[in-house]
């Protein structure tokens, strides 16, 4: 009977995986979108001269406590706390290439390819800064079927985005209910002011509260919660996206693919910018 030759262990690779270490990064796009629209808005009332006027506490107490408190009555405590992780993401995040992770995801078929599965465990290590990546080719080393993989890696990804989607409605809400802060603060102040005719000296501040309140609710919901909420799903996209190149990638592996139906299957997901030549 003939033997079975098995792959070789001292097979060269075709191009050695790139560094692994998530880079974590500003997001400048962010952080100076916030603060450039703040700036324009103070250095408008600072020419109008009266930068006083616009500070008012009973106003911020609705506006800003209100908010908090009423869009916590839609969610839970802990989903609260929770996304405040996940939203700080938006100014401090790890930067993932999609491209790298295809060209890194075929490397790592080729090398399977050549060695064999088993070998992919020499790169455990290599690949420990990425979690979901580890995971995906621990189950290869493991012998886990492709299919079961695929299962596997896209209830994790599945997961993912609804933690960022519940955090990313999470801001959603609060950018609902500041405006709405805004108008019962105005119909607070205006009853004051009503109630206070007789009195001259109180319609000033009862005239303030009615509408700083709704100038406030404006600038929270349209500066700051619904802009965060965009980005977050930005951001949750793109790394569903590199997560779905591991995952197809680690499938790919542990049904024994060629590695060139990979490399032409995940081109197929890619931007046309970014896809890919790994054997060419």
């Amino acid at each position: 009977m003939a033997e079975i030759a098995s792959p070789r262990t001292d097979a060269p690779v075709r191009r050695p995986l790139a560094p692994m270490r998530p880079t974590a990064r500003l997001d400048f796009a962010t952080l100076g979108g916030v603060l450039g629209a703040f700036a324009l808005i103070g250095t408008a009332i600072v020419i109008g001269g009266s930068p006083g006027a616009f500070v008012d506490l009973p106003a911020m107490l609705i506006v800003l406590g209100g908010t908090a408190t009423v869009t916590a009555i839609s969610y839970s405590l802990g989903e609260m706390l929770r996304s405040s992780g996940i939203v700080l993401r938006t100014l401090l995040y790890h930067r993932e290439d999609a491209s790298q992770t295809a060209l890194n995801m075929i490397a790592l078929a080729d090398r399977a390819r050549q060695r064999g599965s088993l070998d992919l465990q020499n790169v455990l290590q290599q690949l420990r800064h990425d979690r979901f990546l580890t995971k995906a080719v621990q189950l290869v080393v493991d012998g886990t079927p492709g299919d079961e993989i695929e299962r596997v890696l896209g209830r994790e990804v599945e997961a993912t985005l609804q933690r960022h989607q519940r955090s990313a409605g999470i801001l959603r809400r609060a950018g609902e209910v500041a405006p709405a802060m805004g108008l019962i603060g105005t119909l607070v102040g205006l009853v004051q002011m009503l109630g206070n005719l007789q009195d001259p000296s109180a319609i000033g501040p009862a005239m303030a509260v009615a509408l700083l309140t709704t100038f406030y609710g404006a600038i929270l919901a349209n500066m700051v919660f619904l802009p965060l909420a965009n980005k977050l799903d930005r951001n949750s996209g793109m790394e569903a996206q590199v997560k779905h190149l591991v995952s197809l990638g680690a499938a790919s592996i542990g049904r024994q693919e060629n590695p060139r139906r990979l490399e032409t299957l995940l081109n197929t997901i890619l931007a046309p910018g970014d896809r890919v030549r790994y054997f060419d």
